[in-house]
């Protein structure tokens, strides 16, 4: 596979390894599972090892990569890279010297920033609080959140990791979210809120639609929603898509435009942007 991508909110993916187990809703139509199963029937050697059927399929079993640990290092152009785009590098299964050896890799590629997504973010704060105290200055560290629920048991935990850069991938986005509590800034300061163990906010967040054949439609209030809550706490708000049959069959575009805001981009407003009642606008296509 190339690690050149189609994600819009990165430019390279890096998957040391591969393969992962369903954890919740969110993970109902993973899209990684699908492309690994079709990766395996073309003779792809680094997805021949099938995962539990009751959480993972065929060709998704979890798979170390050793010799791609390095690959960044001969990478020379600065890029922005998804770790484990195919993967969790958190999932219970990889060895906590395997991740030692993928820190140590970002640490020497310090020309690139990297972006790692975890749907398992308390093993990612216990970990990095063992080996990595001390943030990583190009690591951007992520956590998804489909649903409240799950924003209130991971969001608490990504922020008891040590990083620069904390995000949320709201995708697939599946119901309302209120993020204020994670996202506020504090009243006539500069710095933001502390969370009740004094470790920041978030400091970007993605939502998307979910894609592919049986996605669940997302509602165009809580992606609205979404982003009014950011554009008042000025954290940078991303719409990757609304999904459909296909991941481009919805478009990009949320009341006519694109937001692409990456962190250090956002401002702050004083209030959340009127709410359109229209439809989502689909992409032109030419």
């Amino acid at each position: 596979m190339s690690d050149r991508t189609r994600i819009e909110w990165t430019e390279t993916t890096w998957n040391p390894t591969t393969g992962c187990d369903r954890v919740s809703a969110g993970c109902d139509h993973c899209y990684a599972l699908t492309l690994a199963k079709r990766l395996k029937a073309a003779g792809n050697p680094r997805y021949q090892m099938d995962g539990d059927p009751r959480r993972s399929g065929p060709g998704f079993g979890l798979t170390l990569h050793w010799d791609k640990i390095d690959q960044p290092l001969k990478w020379k152009r600065p890029r922005l890279v998804f770790v484990d785009s195919m993967s969790d590098l958190f999932h219970a299964d990889v060895p906590v010297g395997f991740i030692v050896q993928v820190f140590a890799v970002m640490a020497r590629a310090s020309q690139h920033r990297f972006q790692i997504l975890t749907k398992r973010p308390g093993r990612m704060a216990s970990v990095l609080g063992r080996i990595r105290p001390d943030p990583l200055p190009n690591v951007w560290l992520g956590t998804s959140v489909e649903s409240q629920d799950w924003a209130r048991i991971r969001i608490p935990k990504l922020l008891e990791t040590p990083a620069v850069v904390r995000f949320l991938s709201c995708e697939p986005l599946l119901g309302p979210l209120d993020l204020t509590a994670w996202l506020q800034t504090s009243s006539g300061q500069d710095r933001p809120v502390l969370s009740s163990n004094g470790v920041g906010r978030i400091d970007w967040v993605i939502v998307g639609g979910e894609s592919g054949p049986g996605h669940r439609p997302m509602d165009p209030k809580w992606a609205r929603s979404v982003r009014d809550q950011c554009n008042v706490a000025g954290v940078p708000f991303f719409f990757k898509q609304w999904g459909g049959r296909t991941p481009k069959a919805g478009g990009r575009l949320l009341d006519g435009r694109l937001w692409d805001q990456m962190p250090g981009q956002a401002t702050v407003v004083t209030r959340p942007a009127a709410l359109s009642s229209a439809p989502p606008t689909p992409a032109r296509t030419s």
